[in-house]
């Protein structure tokens, strides 16, 4: 296979959240130069000492020594100007929030920005590729590489193909995947992929159950652990995704099938518009104590 027209060696990444700062971590600490770009310094310097914190968890366990995690460090730079960011950039990985009138805004300014030759890649976990690589004028370079949250530890990417990504550029991806120690598989641009097509329905039903009163929030988690060999149940995965982000990619696919099967439930709406979010907020279906492993249900659904 014939893979000399791209030669992956710079990578830039588009924001500094979560994921962001993931992705940087694993290109980093697997030899490559890492461009971090987000709009506020203090959001880049946050995501180092993440990144720092989360490699001294690998040098505790042994998995990386304390000279690889400074020399990955090292490869980390930080940019608030995307122009500086990506002019010299072979891939960019795009992580911003999952919201397509953004998506599509830093990608017409990726277009114009990177490399001719540089590939155009998105975190997205349900927008679709095709929609997001028509903002640009290289169609064929815009492709999907999503990884799982924790990014270190999960080992899948699904790739994405858009309707006219190049097969070229989807073999690239699928190297460089193997070459980070990921697990690369290749799905085709409908709605939720193939990751959240399945999981977000299933998310939805617990949630539902729950809203009918079918059980509690601990007996379902339970049933799905115990019952299913899930390492962690329905509810308590919203509320670590978030339920805003569950709820957007929810519409993507009821929008995209116009299928009522996927129509957010009621008590996911309410709660995203009240502002339980999940860990992010610090409560959802639990409540979440950064200072406390306990696994508490909150008190909305608790007595019913």
């Amino acid at each position: 296979m014939n893979t000399s027209n791209f030669d992956i060696k710079n990578v830039t990444v588009i924001g500094a959240g979560t994921m962001g700062n993931g992705i940087c971590h694993v290109f980093a600490q697997c030899g490559y130069q890492v461009s971090m770009l987000d709009i506020s310094q203090e959001a880049m310097d946050k995501a180092k000492i993440t990144i720092g914190k989360n490699m001294d968890r690998q040098v505790a366990k042994q998995t990386l020594t304390e000279e690889a995690k400074i020399e990955a460090l090292a490869r980390i730079a930080t940019f608030t100007d995307m122009g500086e960011a990506v002019k010299n950039a072979d891939l960019v990985i795009e992580a911003a929030t999952e919201n397509i009138n953004l998506k599509t805004k830093i990608f017409e300014q990726l277009d114009q920005l990177a490399p001719a030759n540089c590939i155009l890649a998105t975190n997205t976990s349900s927008i679709s590729i095709t929609r997001i690589a028509s903002h640009t004028k290289r169609m064929g370079k815009v492709i999907g590489m999503h990884f799982m949250n924790p990014v270190p530890v999960m080992r899948l990417v699904e790739i994405i193909n858009g309707y006219a990504t190049d097969k070229e550029v989807t073999n690239v991806i699928h190297d460089l995947s193997k070459k980070l120690g990921k697990v690369p598989c290749v799905a085709n641009d409908f709605p939720g992929f193939i990751s959240n097509r399945i999981l977000m329905p299933m998310i939805n039903e617990a949630i539902l159950s729950l809203q009918e009163g079918v059980a509690g929030v601990e007996e379902i988690d339970t049933i799905m652990k115990l019952g299913m060999a899930h390492p962690m149940g329905p509810l308590q995965l919203a509320d670590f995704i978030g339920l805003d982000t569950c709820h957007s990619i929810l519409n993507v696919l009821y929008q995209g099938f116009g299928n009522q099967k996927y129509a957010p439930a009621t008590l996911l709406t309410n709660m995203v518009q009240a502002g339980f979010l999940g860990v992010k907020s610090g409560e959802g279906f639990y409540k979440h104590n950064p200072n406390s492993k306990e696994l508490v249900v909150s008190e909305r659904f608790t007595n019913k």
